[in-house]
């Protein structure tokens, strides 16, 4: 019997892969309407996205053959949502996030800012997670985790080492000092003793105390080490904690965010742009802070206790402090001056972001308004992406010099760009964009099919219940999905059902699906749900209990920050209490 369970174990992938479809044709049989033909189509990858049992990307393109067979979709339809404006402006973040790791310059951003936090413990655990936010919101949260965690580890292996060095050393010259009393003392009442009785019992006393020392020494250079393996492990979690809240800031932090608006603008065309990066800044900026300083409070609890005097340092720097200080400086030291494509790269990066802020702050007219979107809406978030991203194949990497000439004394060609395809083509996730247009193609399906429809006339009965509550409840709903399943695929499913409901109980689309995109990056209690946890995990020498205990009370935390946030000035931003014009799109297939 294990024999067979172990073999079933082992093929369980290929089981999945045979099983599922046939155990959920029933559904297009009983029902041979377009709307559960379109049903079997989300379930089968649901449960493929899941279960993993071929690659996700793999999963994404399954509509491109169902929906055409099933006579849902045509084919040119369908495969005509696998690269969209959300596409390009992906793929153009992607592009500035690659050249900024290709060049190093977010490692000089992480150690310029820790060299400025210093290294007590309290303003360590703030200095590493507020970098690595920041990071996040500009790079992969893979990235950024993968870049800190080493970082973080060498900086306190150095405070762990000086300050047992410090004390061994302290508690030597104590029991020096002790050794020299006692004899002093003995040698005051030699007079009552033989001198043979003076020798042994001083043998014995030195014999005694040299014990009792070298335990001492020992149990006090294991508490500092454990205090240390606790701190490493609250450290390990700020880490990738941080970086999934970082990537939540900006619309493209994390691939969850893109695949919003996308959904956005094709379930509701007529929406006007109501997401762009500067709307989403605006919202998603302050709730990344106030998660950020919840997360930062739970770990401190956690891992460093509330005593303020010793982990903020009130001021004072002892040896050890300055011994990991000088290992940050030591790696800042390393990079040497900011190089020519450093600074282009800082540049570039700098401009596509003014530039994204400026399109269409949405207060006053934006660049494009004015130039180019006065009837139509030409230029977007993706369009400004691409533009700034070409740039890094076509300014070269060093200035140029006419007359260089190379140690041979031949002259010297011409220096290389700060990108070529090649380092892009290996590190560009090219599985996230089939991941994107497979949701895309979702979506369009659900449309066309009436099953969103239909799945909104069934949710009617939500009426009944307050916004508020509807949105908590989804979002704790998300959250828990998203801790076994990819956040990409989970926002993908997820979103076209939400605005179906939104739909048909007339609230605003975006009142639940803001706060539930945000909440699949809540993905904090299990090592295999996201590859931040995942490195950290590795890290850390941390236990599943200890990532549980923190990512549960912060799952909660950051589903109670993102209801405060939608409820307070996320109504302000986007007019949530009444249900838009653009939102009322009834169609049927």
């Amino acid at each position: 019997m294990a024999g067979i369970l172990t073999c079933l174990w082992k093929y369980r992938n290929y089981i999945v892969i045979v099983l599922t479809p046939l155990l959920l044709l029933p559904l297009p049989l009983a029902s041979p309407t377009s709307e559960a033909k379109c049903g079997y189509v989300i379930i089968l990858m649901a449960l493929y996205w899941c279960t993993e049992c071929i690659p996700l990307a793999v999963t994404a393109l399954l509509p491109v053959i169902l929906f055409p067979m099933m006579g849902i979709m045509e084919s040119n339809e369908v495969c005509i949502q696998y690269l969209k404006d959300s596409n390009m402006l992906f793929i153009g973040g992607l592009l500035v996030a690659i050249a900024v790791e290709h060049w190093n310059l977010h490692r000089r951003i992480a150690l310029q800012v820790l060299l400025i936090v210093g290294v007590k413990p309290s303003l360590l655990m703030i200095g590493f997670m507020g970098t690595t936010a920041f990071l996040s919101m500009w790079i992969s949260n893979t990235a950024s985790t993968a870049m800190m965690l080493p970082i973080a580890n060498a900086v306190l292996q150095q405070l762990c080492d000086t300050e047992a060095n410090a004390e061994e050393r302290e508690f030597n010259m104590a029991a020096a000092k002790n050794g020299l009393d006692n004899q002093a003392f003995e040698m005051g009442d030699a007079k009552l003793q033989s001198k043979e009785n003076t020798i042994n019992l001083d043998a014995d006393k030195d014999d005694s105390n040299g014990i009792i020392s070298s335990l001492e020494a020992q149990q006090r250079r294991l508490k500092t080490e454990q205090k240390y393996t606790k701190l490493t492990k609250g450290m390990s979690l700020s880490v990738c904690y941080a970086a999934s809240i970082g990537g939540t800031a900006t619309l493209t932090g994390t691939t969850p965010n893109v695949i919003m608006k996308g959904q956005i603008d094709e379930l509701f065309p007529d929406n006007g742009g109501v997401i762009n990066f500067a709307s989403w800044f605006g919202f998603s900026f302050p709730n990344m802070v106030l998660m950020l300083a919840l997360s930062w409070l739970w770990l401190q609890f956690m891992f460093l206790g509330f005593n303020l005097k010793s982990t903020f340092g009130c001021g004072t720097k002892n040896e050890g402090d300055r011994e990991a200080f000088q290992v940050i400086k030591d790696e800042h030291k390393k990079l040497g001056r900011m190089s020519f494509a450093e600074g282009c790269v800082l540049t570039i990066f700098t401009l596509l972001v003014v530039l994204w802020f400026t399109r269409e702050p949405g207060f006053i007219p934006g660049w494009a308004t004015v130039l180019f979107n006065k009837d139509k809406t030409y230029v977007t978030d993706g369009t400004v992406a691409i533009l700034m991203s070409a740039l890094f194949f076509c300014i070269p990497s060093k200035l140029p010099r006419c007359c260089g000439r190379s140690e041979d004394g031949a002259s010297s060609e011409a220096p290389a760009a700060l990108l070529n395809w090649d380092v892009v083509h290996k590190k560009m996730p090219w599985n996230i964009l089939l991941l994107l247009g497979g949701g895309f193609a979702l979506a369009h399906g659900s449309e066309k099919s009436g099953l969103s429809l239909w799945l909104g006339e069934s949710l009617i009965p939500l009426q009944s219940i307050p916004p508020f509550a509807i949105s908590i409840l989804l979002c704790l709903l998300v959250a828990m999905f998203t801790e076994c399943s990819s956040n990409t695929a989970t926002t993908t499913l997820f979103l076209p059902i939400l605005a179906s409901m939104a739909t048909a109980i007339k609230i605003h689309p975006l009142y639940v699906m803001f706060p539930c995109t945000i909440s699949a990056s809540l993905a904090f209690m299990l090592p295999v749900a996201t590859p931040p946890n995942a490195i950290a995990f590795s890290y850390g020498n941390l236990k599943v209990l200890d990532m549980a205990k923190a990512g549960f009370i912060l799952n909660i935390l950051g589903v109670i920050t993102i209801n405060i946030a939608i409820n307070t000035w996320g109504v302000a931003m986007f007019n949530l209490n009444e249900f838009p014009s653009w939102a009322n799109v009834t169609k049927t297939p």
